[in-house]
């Protein structure tokens, strides 16, 4: 080698080093810490007595608090109690053929012909199924929590579009309140507002508040410099200029903000459904799940299901124009045609209501009362064919689910696996992990042998097993190195934090049970999404699902988990991967789509098959994009921790809503954050991630 050959090559060298020692000397710690976690058992349990109180101390704060404001959130509550119950009552005056009328307009005007074809479909199938009066109690919650959320939304967001100093703050509430469970913060609602409908309404207000004060924030900061210049060269006020300007301009972000935020409060229909005690929707879903009726569990959850697409197409047709341009009948409904057929449909009513005061105009036995064959039908299916269900289950079970959470270590015992490993098989099972780390490393530096070390490690002791000491270590090191110092010290900070006050065991459950989901969803997604980036017609079919899943609440996927699996890990996997599937399919089809099409013809000229033209181009270059996908698929499966607490995991989530069972405040906004911490944690390392990635490309 020529001296300026090494001259060039000893900086890169040196480079390494320093971010490499510190990953030295936690390699000998874990070794330490695997050869004393026999008689120091405390490396990998974490001492009871060592933990501390610090829930008892949240909750005797709580207790005097509480005493002191308790009567003016009542005084709130018997406020808030009359429009609700105003609401309920007019809707339920309405007659459904009024509604259908009102309702067929509005989609004739959003989105055309199509949407109020199907919207009218929608709505007679709840009518025929029976659900008429829960749904009109479901959407008088919505009509009242999406106006409180809409406008407390966006004056949180005018304020953080104009003092930009506040907006770290507001951005960091906004985190916490997207992230932190529902049912986390419904306890001291509880001890607030106290039981009743009231309080489904306030917390569907207060979850459903972020996604309106992030379009507001997004709208306002995208308004051209040029037409806030325009503005003030023809003498507008600051106030004029903002309300006739800057809002007007803005106004298509800020109906997508509300699309989102209506489609947000509609989600916790189920939820408040617990805490509200009143015949909605969601009440019907939740008490047939928990009787096992599953032919009412599929039938009122497709209410749900059907009014969540309905809202979500009506809502975004007015935000958004239509891609092919506005139909026919869409410009035939002008707005004084549509105030017309609005007035039409009142006036129905009225006539109705006069004719027939007493007349409910609803079937008389709807399909839900016809259930029960359909349960028996069902439950004899279960039944038939639990040999599969089961033999599904317990493959997953022992050979994904066990793995990760006790390690082959520990599965391959004769009470799990039914034989243990002898010692050459574990040698053999340690060459290779070495052999894939050398591999690793000449493909990808040492970093790429050192993630694959980690997943060996793992693999063999699993989540339960393996030392909280190396964990937290291991985790505050790499973000430290990925997000600098302060995201290093937030990870050792709250995972420190999460240890003592005795949630490690529930901590290492959410992680093993979400990461699985996590990767499964990330390699069927992403082979789906491959797949429709380069199919068109694959790309229409998968397009109406993903729509449907990403609107159902979340609720709607424990029904067929439940159904055909029972209660355990394996129907929350499920339930998991149902919820979190959809943004690796549309974030790998849209970063595959968009990739540089001279880039690709370049690498095709050069000789490469389609297969190295996706792997050594196409999804390199689609990284950043699959890594925002990546980011949505952590956050999806970790808000549905909680969820899936119902169907038996002893994670965090579970902790939640024990905590929620027994008004305990303390674990409950302790277990909450701990959710939250997680995924700020993972939403930073990503974003820090795709920043040097892109830095690095530069």
């Amino acid at each position: 080698m020529t001296a300026p050959a090494a001259i060039a090559r000893s900086p890169q060298r040196f480079a390494i080093a320093p971010a490499l020692l510190p990953w030295c000397g936690l390699a000998v710690l874990t070794l330490l810490c695997l050869l004393l976690k026999t008689e120091l058992p405390w490396l990998v349990n974490f001492p009871k007595e060592w933990t501390l109180p610090l829930a008892s101390y949240i909750n005797a704060v709580t207790d005097v608090v509480v005493a002191v404001i308790q009567p003016g959130f009542r005084a709130l509550s018997a406020l808030l109690d009359a429009p609700m119950r105003g609401a309920r009552l007019a809707l339920a005056w309405l007659p459904w053929p009024a509604v259908m009328l009102a309702v067929a307009a509005l989609a004739l005007k959003s989105s055309g012909e199509r949407l109020a074809i199907f919207a009218l479909a929608t709505l007679a199938y709840i009518l025929l199924a029976g659900y008429w009066p829960q749904s009109m109690n479901t959407l008088a919650l919505v009509l009242l929590a999406v106006p409180i959320s809409t406008v407390l939304g966006f004056l949180l967001g005018v304020l953080g579009y104009a003092r930009p100093r506040w907006r770290p703050v507001l951005l960091g509430a906004l985190d916490l309140m997207q992230t932190v469970p529902a049912f986390a913060y419904l306890i001291p609602l509880l001890l607030l507002f106290g039981f009743g409908p009231v309080v489904g309404l306030i917390a569907s207000a207060i979850y459903a508040t972020p996604p309106m004060v992030r379009n507001t924030m997004l709208g306002l900061d995208r308004v051209p410099a040029a037409i806030s210049e325009a503005g003030l060269m023809s003498g507008c006020t600051r106030r004029q200029q903002f309300l006739q300007v800057e809002v007007p301009t803005a106004l298509p972000q800020l109906l997508v903000g509300f699309n989102q935020t209506t489609m947000a409060a509609l989600s916790m229909v189920i939820v408040a459904a617990i805490i509200g005690g009143f015949e909605d929707i969601g009440w019907e879903v939740l008490s047939s799940m928990r009787k096992a009726e599953f032919g009412q569990s599929i039938l009122s959850g497709l209410v749900i299901a059907l009014l969540a697409i309905l809202i979500d197409r009506l809502t975004i047709g007015f935000a958004k124009a239509p891609e092919t341009g506005p139909t026919r009948a869409m410009r035939w409904m002008t707005p004084r045609r549509l105030a017309l057929w609005l007035a039409v449909a009142l006036a129905l009513a009225v006539v109705i209501r006069l004719a027939m005061p007493d007349a409910t105009l609803l079937p008389q036995t709807g399909l839900r009362m016809q259930m029960g064959a359909v349960n028996e039908w069902l439950l004899g299916l279960v039944r038939d064919y639990a040999w599969f269900f089961n033999g599904v289950r317990n493959a997953v079970l022992y050979c994904l689910l066990l793995p990760l959470r006790v390690g082959i270590s520990g599965s391959a015992t004769p009470a799990m696996w039914g034989f243990a490993l002898p010692p050459p098989v574990l040698a053999g099972y340690v060459v290779l992990v070495l052999a894939l780390a050398a591999l690793a490393m000449r493909a990808f530096g040492w970093r790429g042998g050192l993630a694959v070390l980690a997943a060996g490690l793992v693999l063999y002791t699993g989540f339960l097993d393996l030392p909280w000491p190396v964990f937290i270590l291991a985790v505050a090191l790499l973000a430290g190195q990925v997000g600098g110092p302060r995201l290093g010290l937030f990870a050792l900070v709250g995972f420190g934090l999460i240890l003592v006050n005795g949630l490690w065991p529930q901590l290492v459950q959410s992680l093993y049970l979400c990461t699985l989901a996590v990767l499964l969803c990330l390699l069927a997604g992403g082979a789906l999404g491959t797949w429709a980036a380069h199919s068109d017609r694959v790309s229409h079919i998968l397009k109406p699902i993903c729509d449907a899943l990403q609107t159902m609440p979340q609720f709607v996927f424990l029904i067929p988990a439940l159904m055909f699996f029972k209660v355990g890990e394996f129907t929350a996997l499920i339930a998991i991967m149902l919820y979190a599937i959809v943004p690796p399919i549309r974030y790998v089809e849209h970063g595959l789509r968009h990739v540089r099409a001279d880039v690709v013809e370049a690498v095709e000229q050069m000789g490469a098959t389609p297969m190295q033209t996706l792997l050594q181009a196409k999804l390199p270059l689609a990284l950043p994009v699959v890594m925002l996908g990546l980011n949505q698929t952590i956050m999806a499966a970790l808000s549905m921790l909680a969820i899936a607490a119902l169907v038996g995991t002893r994670d965090l989530g579970q902790a939640v809503y024990v905590a929620l069972g027994k008004a305990d405040a303390g674990m409950g906004l302790i277990a909450g954050l701990s959710i939250a911490f997680l995924a700020i944690l993972a939403d930073r390392l990503i974003q820090a991630a795709v920043a040097r990635s892109a830095a690095a490309s530069q």
